[in-house]
């Protein structure tokens, strides 16, 4: 009788740790419900307390001194600033969502994580989720069952709908992002072939997102990750981007009127805005004008909806319109700055900006610090420019966006990754989990 149930379980024993972490990105792929949270945030739960029966039962040591620091220099400013909240219930709504985000999600996903096989399975897994939202926003737009956009439901938005169509943009350029430094990585000459594939595909939706911030920073992310992988692969990616767009504008029509529109606007976002960009400016003065109040801690999590009206002019619309991909004409209420920098600053102050733009500083430069060393042993890895990619796509959409909606637990595991390769896998390479011990050395990457 024990020998039957000790095969099982030594089966399930033998499945990558990194498991969860892929079944949270998978929860992403379904529908929409509600506002609150979703199947995805609730399996980020669960993988944070899987981590921690893993310690105890294994009884391995925690994240390292360095690791522990890095993740924890947020806490300090949240939890001062969930005291300051305008109630105790959104003084712990709002903590319990940045700890998720910032602290608890990266940190799981770094513990879970052996090696670099497992940081490729959930790298993939973010091109795989990227290919399936990105199909449902290409099928969106033809069939035009997407969400409003200048009149006509066009916009691919995904299974997130119409109150969060940032979020399709967001996966599928992360998902874009891994593919590229997959691609651009040292690794089998297949897997890179396919990557590249994947890359090119989720090009389309992501037009078809109609998202300038999206496009803004996937454009720099995979400039930045040209220029890291050299000059060679550099060259001929720049190429085979070039032909693509040929292809995608020539062959397939995709440069419409409405895309050449958006795209024309971003030149114009000074001279002369639309509403969208009108509405930004006055949230961003808005926040500002917060901070000056309350420099040090901000007014607390949660409370820039009810001092945003005290600063902001009356350029500022009463709300965003939304329509179509199910859902019926509403305005949504403009409750952040859609600047996540801002947003931290007004309601947290320069202590939580501290702490939480010093961790991603701290991630940022161990991070390349790591792919410096490893360009003493050939190639780039592919880790590397995906780690560093990821990081870098965060800090740029930061600039045109915030944490909100049921894509924002995408934003933990992307951190995850890049915590990995920062605080582990850019120092020991293939062999060492973090805080244990030697294991199975991965074969040797073709060159």
């Amino acid at each position: 009788m024990s020998l039957a149930l000790t095969a099982p379980w030594r089966r399930v024993a033998g499945l990558p740790p990194v498991l969860p972490a892929v079944a949270v990105l998978a929860l992403l792929a379904l529908p929409v419900t509600s506002a609150g949270a979703g199947p995805a945030d609730v399996a980020s739960g669960l993988m944070v307390v899987y981590c921690l029966v893993r310690l105890v039962r294994d009884r391995r040591r925690p994240l390292s001194l360095t690791a522990a620091v890095v993740l924890g220099l947020p806490v300090v400013g949240l939890a001062l600033a969930a005291m300051g909240a305008p109630s105790t219930a959104a003084g712990f709504d709002g903590l319990g969502r940045y700890l998720q985000v910032f602290v608890l999600v990266p940190a799981a996903v770094l513990l879970l994580v052996r090696g670099r096989a497992d940081f490729r399975l959930l790298a993939w897994s973010f091109v795989g989720l990227a290919l399936w939202q990105g199909a449902l926003g290409v099928h969106q737009y033809v069939t035009g069952t997407g969400a409003s956009y200048q009149g006509q439901e066009v916009r691919a938005v995904g299974t997130f709908g119409a109150h969060d169509v940032m979020g399709m943009a967001s996966v599928v350029a992360l998902g874009l992002v891994c593919a590229v430094g997959i691609a651009l990585g040292r690794g089998p000459v297949r897997q890179r072939a396919a990557a590249a594939g994947c890359a090119l595909v989720l090009l389309l939706p992501l037009a078809l997102s109609f998202s300038r911030g999206a496009w803004i920073a996937t454009a720099l992310t995979c400039a930045v990750q040209l220029v890291l992988a050299g000059v060679r692969r550099a060259l001929k990616a720049v190429a085979v981007l070039a032909a693509a767009g040929v292809v995608l504008v020539g062959g397939f029509g995709v440069g419409t009127a409405l895309l050449q529109e958006r795209i024309d606007s971003i030149a114009r976002v000074a001279d002369a805005p639309d509403q969208s960009v009108v509405d930004r400016y006055t949230l961003w003065a808005s926040a500002t004008g917060i901070w000056r109040e309350h420099p040090l801690t901000g007014v607390g999590l949660k409370g820039f909806p009810e001092h945003r009206d005290g600063h902001a002019t009356l350029a500022l619309s009463s709300g965003a319109e939304i329509a179509g991909a199910g859902s019926a004409y509403q305005r949504q209420a403009l409750l952040s700055p859609h600047n996540m920098y801002l947003l931290v600053l007004s309601e947290q102050g320069l202590v939580g900006l501290l702490g939480l733009a010093g961790s991603w500083l701290a991630l940022l430069v161990c991070a390349l610090h790591g792919l410096w060393r490893s360009r003493g042993r050939g190639p780039v890895p592919d880790c590397a420019l995906v780690a560093c990619g990821l990081l870098l796509w965060l800090l740029t959409d930061f600039v045109y966006g915030d944490i909100g909606g049921p894509s924002t637990v995408l934003t933990g595991m992307a951190l995850g990754l890049v915590a990995w390769w920062a605080l582990a896998g850019g120092e020991r390479g293939d062999t060492v989990p973090p805080g244990g011990t030697p294991e199975r050395v991965e074969e040797v990457v073709a060159r």
